[in-house]
């Protein structure tokens, strides 16, 4: 299996994969609260069951090319991941998201691992357009969007329905000219 560093603190990026449902379901379990505060995440994941049926079936979207998982560790602990939720290779669109234990928050870990996968997407796969759909009352993740030099396209109102409440979801993107020229600006 291959890791990839995020950093000088020891942290990395893996892929997270159906054999690894008891470790996802642990980190699920210490960050359930915390994580589905904005993401139905923790709602979907509340079993071994689940959580090998969650991570089958992004193992199925990567063999289709339509989606990707990450998980990110921290001391040898899985604290959190980053993921295509979609990816339209064809079109050139793939939606980006993340989620992180209390425990891992506020270290830049999800940043770093964005930028990672958006990397691979746009140099890889030829993604022209990463998009970040996130509810409005979430800071944390409009701001990893503005730290990853995303422009906010507007607001979806109530489209999130979420535990009883339904949430406006903001929509943030970055085109792959302006991914490439921040990156070249930045080395």
């Amino acid at each position: 299996m291959f890791a990839i560093s995020l950093g000088d603190d020891g942290a990395e990026l893996r892929p997270l994969e159906p054999w690894q449902a008891e470790e996802f379901l642990a980190h699920m379990d210490r960050g359930r609260e915390f994580v589905g505060r904005h993401i139905v995440l923790p709602d979907v994941v509340h079993d071994l069951d689940s959580a090998r049926a969650f991570l089958r079936s992004y193992a199925e979207k990567a063999a289709a090319d339509t989606g990707r998982i990450y998980g990110i560790w921290a001391d040898g602990t899985l604290v959190g991941g980053v993921l295509f939720r979609t990816m339209d290779v064809a079109g050139g669109t793939a939606e980006a998201g993340c989620w992180l234990e209390p425990s891992a928050a506020g270290r830049g870990l999800v940043t770093r691992a964005c930028r990672v996968i958006i990397d691979w997407a746009v140099e890889q796969r030829g993604i022209h357009r990463v998009e970040w759909l996130a509810s409005a009352e979430n800071g944390a993740s409009i701001a990893v969007a503005r730290r990853l030099g995303m422009t906010k396209e507007g607001v979806l109102r109530e489209k999130y329905p979420h535990r009883g409440t339904r949430a406006d979801t903001e929509v943030w993107a970055v085109l792959a000219p302006e991914w490439r020229a921040a990156r070249t600006a930045g080395a």
